[in-house]
């Protein structure tokens, strides 16, 4: 696993790099910077460092309660497969101000293998539904 610093610190993140790297992935199509201005702002974040340079980023939507939702994890392309999405999950998971929230979802399409090491599971019990829908401008 790579000796990699997760920070909370919004004010040490690379919002450029992390913005594109996020706007090129297979789920954040269409979003744009203003969406992620946005989201971030609402959500609990975290960034990856190795070295001083941010290598991921993850953010939870939470009410800090009872509630949480991962969203955004990715590591840059260049230090996949170390364990920092790992690292980076773990971090939102185990941070102080979500220690009450007992329910905590994701979606993914590519990375079951890691939320599976930390105890998720697919969800089958048929009682989750989903609404997707285009947004109003």
């Amino acid at each position: 696993m790579a000796d990699c610093e997760i920070s909370f610190d919004m004010s040490r993140m690379d919002f450029r790099a992390t913005s594109d790297l996020l706007m090129a992935s297979y789920w954040g199509v269409g979003r744009t910077d203003e969406t992620h201005r946005r989201a971030f702002a609402n959500s609990l974040c975290a960034a990856a460092y190795i070295g001083g340079r941010q290598v991921g980023f993850g953010r939870a939507i939470t009410d800090r309660t009872v509630f949480a939702y991962l969203a955004d994890i990715i590591v840059w392309p260049d230090c996949r497969g170390q364990g920092i999405g790992l690292r980076l999950v773990r971090a939102l998971i185990e941070h102080p101000e979500v220690k009450t929230v007992a329910h905590w979802s994701l979606s993914t399409s590519d990375a079951h293998g890691v939320y599976e090491k930390l105890g998720f599971k697919p969800s089958t019990d048929g009682r989750y539904m989903r609404l997707d829908r285009t947004p109003e401008q």
